[in-house]
């Protein structure tokens, strides 16, 4: 196998394609003459660094050829660095390509080791985006759909972790968007279950009329409409996981009969006379304050007691340090290859509107937020106008307190967090943004149980 690097060009000049083999012939070259022959070798190599003649004739219908062939090779493969190759008399178009995306651009006539040197500087960036993707991945947790890097998040996987395999009764607590749904996903999937069926079920968007069929089912005849047998949500996730999300909101005249189920193990459907057994591991979540509800007597404590063998509380974004920056960048990657956008990432301002935004919404609104950005957005950096969010800090949203060795500690765990997030885990550049040498940096880290 080639250890040579790819170089895709793109130029109709034929002496031009001879001229640029020659001066290249320490890559492992692909020429295309025109937009069809590029794109069909892009899906073929995704080339590293690709240039462009952007000087290519235009197609039948009069668009630029060579505007056309950036926009479709940045569809295909959004992180190719792409040097479009121009006439002195057309450096407008340039710049027009690298606002549309494009790494850099080139003036004829060509000097190949001028070019040589714009070539191997994309190289590089293109090495170390793939380096900071790889480190972004390993710093993701074990937890399927689940990013995190904060200290608060990462105990709640190495608990989720421990629970999975236990098949206890969980319960998840947390604001609305914090991840509930992901997080009893999770559970599943380390669980001895995960070959099965995950079935969720919320409770408050089911009208109480409906929602104890739907959890239970119904025999035919038990009520006007009932043409048929029906299984409820329980029964199909025998032998899997039941996630009944918003159990707060589960009608006072169910949650006895949800709590029989969860003591025996047997339900009867509507109308029915039959107990029928049920394996099934159960995991309830609510953003309400339960305990609350039970002194209003709107909740069972015994039902409560039961569903909460083990209680798992998801903290809200605004107090998980990082998490916000790193969970944007994950979203901006998913989002500019599912709409086929060539959007490469956020400025610092971008970066500091998302660090210090509260998130009310939590993950659910800072996906939203980033989703618009990315279909918004004209150039191919996502700016904090983009993102339609203030940029000044917020407040604290924590007291420390007046233990000096406590304080230290945080401050140095939330630094290291910061910066080795800003940077997109390089740690040679967090080591200089926080002015200490990299074995420094790799002791810290290791006092905080935060490398790999």
């Amino acid at each position: 196998m080639s250890s040579k690097k790819n170089l895709l060009i793109v130029e109709d000049d034929l002496g031009l394609q001879g001229q640029l083999r020659w001066a290249f012939c320490g890559y492992e070259i692909a020429v295309a003459k025109d937009r069809q022959e590029a794109v069909a070798l892009v899906r073929r190599h995704e080339p590293p660094v690709v240039t462009l003649d952007l000087g290519l004739p235009p197609n039948p219908g009069g668009v630029s050829e060579g505007m056309a062939s950036l926009q479709e090779i940045l569809a295909l493969a959004p992180y190719t660095k792409i040097i479009v190759i121009t006439g002195n008399d057309s450096q407008e178009h340039a710049v027009q390509a690298v606002g549309a995306g494009a790494y850099d651009f080139y003036s004829k006539p060509i000097d190949p080791d001028i070019l040589k040197l714009t070539i191997d500087r994309a190289y590089r960036l293109y090495e170390l985006e793939m380096e900071n993707r790889r480190l972004r991945r390993a710093g993701h947790s074990s937890l399927e759909g689940v990013i995190a890097v904060s200290p608060g998040m990462k105990k709640i996987c190495r608990t989720i972790e421990k629970i999975a395999p236990a098949d206890v009764t969980a319960f998840i607590l947390g604001e609305s968007g914090t991840g509930k749904e992901v997080i009893a996903r999770a559970l599943h999937q380390l669980s001895y279950r995960r070959e099965q069926t995950f079935v969720a079920i919320n409770c408050a968007a089911i009208p109480e009329n409906l929602l104890e069929s739907e959890l239970f089912g119904h025999e035919k005849g038990a009520f006007t409409g009932a043409v048929r047998q029906t299984r409820g949500k329980i029964e199909y996730a025998h032998e899997g996981t039941l996630f009944l999300d918003e159990i707060g909101d589960l009608p006072r005249g169910l949650q006895a009969k949800l709590l029989r189920f969860l003591q025996e193990r047997v339900i009867e459907r509507v109308g029915g006379r039959e107990e029928i057994p049920v394996d099934v591991r159960v995991i309830c979540a609510t953003n309400q304050d339960l305990k609350e509800l039970i002194a209003q007597n709107q909740f069972r404590e015994d039902l409560y007691y039961r569903i909460a063998e083990v209680t798992v509380t998801l903290p809200p974004l605004r107090e998980r340090p990082g998490d916000a920056v790193v969970i944007g960048r994950a979203l901006l990657e998913h989002f500019s290859r599912t709409q086929g956008k060539a959007v490469r990432g956020f400025t610092d301002d971008a970066i500091r509107a998302i660090e210090t935004h509260t998130w009310p919404g939590n993950v659910r609104e800072l996906e939203n937020c980033i989703k618009r950005a990315v279909i918004m957005v004209e150039g191919n950096r996502i700016a904090s106008e983009d993102l339609d969010l203030p940029a000044s800090a917020s407040p604290e949203q924590q007291s420390l307190s007046l233990n000096l060795r406590q304080i230290r500690e945080h401050t140095e765990r939330e630094a290291l967090t910061r910066a080795i997030t800003l940077v997109n885990g390089n740690l040679s550049r967090a080591a200089e943004l926080l002015g200490v040498t990299r074995p420094t940096l790799y002791a810290l880290l290791d006092k905080y149980e935060m490398r790999g």
